[in-house]
C-alpha cells in the first residue's frame, strides 16, 4: 500500500469523481481484455481501480467497483470467445473473481485503518502537528545526522502568551482553534524538512535542520511576525514567547536539547514576553550560554 500512500493528493477528488473514474478504468481494462482474447490474463489490471477507489473513495465505492469488475471480466470472457461446457461455469468463475475482488477491498480497508492508527500515534489530534513522542524520535535521528555531517541545527521553543485568557474568555473551542491556527501557520511558513510539534498545552517546538544562528534569527523573526499577524487578524489577544537555540555541537540527549530551548523561552516568558531570545549551545557551558541576545517585541 506504500504506492497508494504516495498519491495522497488524490484525496481532493470527490466520491462521485472516484466512482466515475473507477467505472471508466474498469471499462477500459475490460475493453483491452476483450481485444487481447481470453487466453491473456488481466486480473491484475482490474485490481488497480478497485484498490485506488477503495482507498480514496471508501469501501462502499470499492465494493461497487469490485462488482463492476467481476461483471466486466465475465462479459470480456464471453465476448472474447471463451467456450464453456455450461453457462454455470461462467457464473461460477464470475463469483470466484468477485470474491477475489472483495478480498482486495477489505484488505485495502484494513490497511487504511492501520495507517490511520499509525498517524494517530504520531500526530497531535487537536492541531495536526506531530506529537511530542514522534518529535522526540525524529529529533534523535536529526541529532545523529548532525554528528555525521558536522552541521548545526536549531531548536525553537514557542509558548503562547495569554492562552489561559483565551480559554477563559472565548471558550475552549476557540482555544483549540487558536492552537490549530498556530500549527498551520508554522507549517505553511517553514520548510517541509523542518519539524513542527505540539509538546502539550500551549507549547510548540520547531526543529530547523542544518540551520545556524544567523539564519535561524531571520527564520524565527519572520515566523514570529506571521504568527502575530494571524492572531491580530482573528482578534485573539495572544502573543508568543520564543526561545531559539542553535546547536553547533550535539547535546547529550533530546531531553537536554529541549531543556536548553525551554530555558531560553522561559527567560522571555518571565521577562517582557512576546519576544525572541537567541542562544548558541556549547556542552562546556550548557545553559549558561543563554541568553546571547533578545529580539524586541513586535
Amino acid at each position: 500500500m506504500g504506492v497508494i500512500r504516495n498519491l495522497e493528493g488524490l484525496n481532493r477528488l470527490s466520491r462521485t469523481a472516484w466512482l466515475v473514474l473507477g467505472l471508466i478504468c474498469v471499462g477500459v481494462v475490460g475493453y483491452i481484455d476483450i481485444i487481447t482474447g481470453y487466453e491473456v490474463g488481466f486480473s491484475l489490471f482490474y485490481l488497480i481501480p478497485i484498490a485506488l477507489v477503495s482507498w480514496f473513495g471508501g469501501s462502499p465505492l470499492g465494493l461497487t467497483i469490485a462488482m463492476a469488475g467481476a461483471v466486466m471480466w465475465g462479459v470480456a470472457d464471453a465476448l472474447a470467445g471463451a467456450k464453456y461446457s455450461s453457462h454455470w461455469i461462467l457464473v461460477w468463475n464470475s463469483f470466484i473473481r468477485l470474491t477475489f475482488f472483495l478480498i482486495t477491498v477489505f484488505s485495502v480497508e484494513e490497511a487504511k485503518e492501520l495507517d490511520r492508527e499509525k498517524n494517530f500515534s504520531r500526530i497531535d489530534y487537536t492541531t495536526g502537528a506531530m506529537n511530542s513522542r514522534f518529535f522526540r524520535l525524529l529529533a534523535e535521528r536529526e541529532m545523529h545526522r548532525s554528528v555525521r555531517s558536522r552541521h548545526p541545527f536549531t531548536t525553537a521553543y514557542i509558548d503562547l502568551d495569554n492562552f489561559k485568557t483565551i480559554n477563559d474568555v472565548f471558550g475552549h473551542a476557540i482555544g483549540d482553534e487558536v492552537l490549530r491556527t498556530v500549527a498551520a501557520s508554522m507549517q505553511q511558513n517553514l520548510r517541509k524538512t523542518d519539524l513542527v510539534a505540539r509538546m502539550g498545552g500551549d507549547e510548540f517546538v520547531v526543529l530547523l535542520p542544518e540551520v545556524g544562528l544567523e539564519t535561524a534569527a531571520g527564520v524565527t523573526s519572520k515566523l514570529h511576525q506571521k504568527l502575530i499577524s494571524e492572531m491580530e487578524k482573528h482578534g485573539w489577544p495572544t502573543t508568543f514567547s520564543i526561545g531559539v537555540v542553535t546547536f553547533t555541537e550535539v547535546p547529550r540527549s533530546v531531553d537536554e536539547m529541549l531543556s536548553v530551548a525551554d530555558g531560553a523561552m522561559y527567560s522571555v516568558k518571565h521577562g517582557s514576553k512576546n519576544s525572541i531570545r537567541y542562544a548558541e549551545f556549547s556542552p562546556a557551558i550548557g545553559s549558561e550560554a543563554l541568553p546571547l541576545r533578545a529580539h524586541p517585541s513586535l
